[in-house]
């Protein structure tokens, strides 16, 4: 995670728009996550919440470092259901 930063890093000055899309296309899924761990606390399902956005970092921010696993937004969907699920003895919310 430290080379995915310190390439981040590096790429910055090239591409600050394409840094900045990319930045926001997590920030709804740290929103939520901050919040969740706010209201709700720590549970296993969260803290894999927590890895797949770093491993999602990695894959949007330092593509050549790859993933131990395949990580998008959509998995990230699919892992924030589980959490929910967690949370709500299984009714559906969205993120």
């Amino acid at each position: 995670y430290l080379k995915a930063a310190l390439l981040r890093l590096q790429k910055l000055p090239q591409d600050p728009a394409g840094d900045a899309a990319k930045s926001g296309a997590l920030k709804p899924f740290e929103t939520a996550w901050a919040e969740h761990l706010r209201r709700q606390g720590p549970s296993p399902a969260l803290e894999s919440f927590r890895w797949m956005m770093e491993e999602l970092r990695v894959s949007l921010f330092a593509q050549t470092l790859r993933t131990p696993m395949p990580v998008s937004a959509v998995r990230l969907e699919k892992q924030w259901a589980l959490v929910l699920r967690d949370e709500t003895g299984g009714k559906k919310l969205k993120l």
